[in-house]
């Protein structure tokens, strides 16, 4: 197989898994505050504090708020997708051989992306309501005090991932689904299965952590309280192998995830048998 026949497929390839890794791969990764271009093992979050405003006198100083800074370290950690792609195969049906491998490569990195995030997420324990029920109205209006009484931001990058099953006890709600309260824009049912109501973006997710006790961990957050850096994005190669006679082709990214401010997560806990 000749160089160029590779560098194409290798080009058409990268092309198909950055395209499917951006529609189908990770759901949570542009919920989070992200820092690209990472040099090195680590890098760090600053988490800011509260300012508080002053008098002064006439010509007198003005006075600093002294903003606390704390820095929150992130480490990256390195991930490899790859599979083997006959070349018979290719030769056949090039575009449905590639397309499945790399649809298959994207979802694996979009589920480690999002896999990442949980794990920093479930560190919170910021909760509101207990376990011992769903996702019911009134632990969800304790989760939104919660982020109202700490001055999180209702500045439209607040985020919310629920299980199925507890998207399934949403929909019982009738102001988060009946048109009267959302209109019929916001119908959690039109469109792809996320919706907008108390100022958050709502949506289900099939990797939130379920523990041995059954309970779902759901979570309501900004942006900016969690952090998620890229040292590498995704970069693909493809290798010949003629003892295969097969490309082995091998889709790698560096990332890693960090819980910023925990004042601005709430856990919810749900019953989920």
């Amino acid at each position: 197989m000749s160089e160029s026949i590779i560098q194409s497929f290798t080009k058409h390839y990268q092309a198909e898994v950055h395209t499917n890794y951006q529609q189908m791969g990770s759901k949570l990764r542009n919920t989070v505050r992200s820092k690209d271009s990472i040099q090195g093992a680590t890098t760090t979050f600053q988490k800011v504090g509260k300012g508080i405003a002053g008098t002064k006198a006439r010509h007198g100083k003005v006075p600093v708020m002294t903003i606390d800074h704390e820095p929150v370290e992130c480490q990256l950690f390195d991930y490899y997708a790859g599979d083997w792609v006959d070349r018979l195969d290719v030769l056949k049906n090039n575009i449905d051989e590639m397309g499945v491998v790399s649809r298959a490569g994207a979802y694996a990195l979009g589920r480690k992306t999002d896999e990442m995030i949980i794990d920093k997420l479930d560190t919170c324990t910021n909760y509101a309501g207990s376990g011992i029920d769903g996702l019911t109205k009134p632990k969800v209006l304790n989760a939104f005090e919660i982020l109202g009484e700490a001055d999180v931001p209702d500045d439209g990058n607040r985020f919310a991932i629920v299980g199925w099953k507890q998207w399934s006890d949403l929909l019982q709600i009738e102001e988060f689904a009946n048109a009267d309260y959302v209109g019929d824009d916001n119908l959690p049912w039109k469109g792809t299965q996320a919706k907008r109501w108390l100022g958050t973006l709502w949506m289900p997710h099939s990797n939130l952590t379920k523990d041995g006790s059954n309970i779902r961990y759901c979570y309501w957050y900004h942006k900016t309280a969690v952090g998620h850096a890229v040292g590498q994005d995704i970069k693909t190669d493809v290798t010949w192998h003629g003892d295969r006679a097969s490309n082995f082709v091998n889709t790698s990214m560096s990332m890693g995830a960090c819980l910023i401010d925990q004042t601005g997560v709430v856990s919810m806990r749900c019953l989920e048998v």
